[in-house]
């Protein structure tokens, strides 16, 4: 009576290798590697999937399919915490702020003293304007008189 088959798969990263056996000695053998994948945990036997399907409809033949690739894998990974910053990082950091402040502070002032600066030029144009306007004017009203001297 032939024994029952079992479903063992493993990965390279980049390939699943799956096939149909009736042992793990079996599907070592067709996978023609000389370790036993099994003992260092890269092989396991799986019990449902598309690929188990595939491999229960040809017994003894290597099915390969491309693995999960890189996203899948980067999913598989445990969460990192993050580590707290040292009290370099948080001193630097807190300088940093401080001087982004006073870069603020100082452009908020220069920009202050150049609207300042704006009213104190159109005052001094509008008080030019006066002067020049006054002295035509006196200027006008002195040629009128040595016009009328002269006569």
């Amino acid at each position: 009576m032939a024994r029952k088959l079992k479903v063992f798969c493993w990965s390279d990263g980049l390939h699943d290798y799956t096939v149909a056996a009736s042992s793990r000695a079996k599907a070592l053998e067709a996978w023609d590697v000389g370790r036993d994948l099994f003992k260092d945990g890269t092989a396991r036997e799986i019990a449902e999937g598309p690929a188990r399907d595939a491999a229960l409809d040809a017994p003894q033949t290597v099915i390969t399919t491309p693995a999960g690739g890189l996203g899948a894998a980067l999913k598989a990974l445990p969460a990192k915490a993050r580590r707290k910053p040292s009290k370099a990082e948080t001193a630097r950091a807190e300088k940093l702020a401080a001087l982004k402040a006073q870069l603020e502070a100082v452009e908020d002032e220069a920009e202050a003293s150049e609207l300042a600066f704006a009213e104190r030029r159109s005052a001094l144009d509008a008080e030019e304007a006066a002067a020049i306007e006054e002295l035509q004017t006196r200027r006008a009203a002195l040629e009128t008189a040595i016009k009328a001297a002269r006569k």
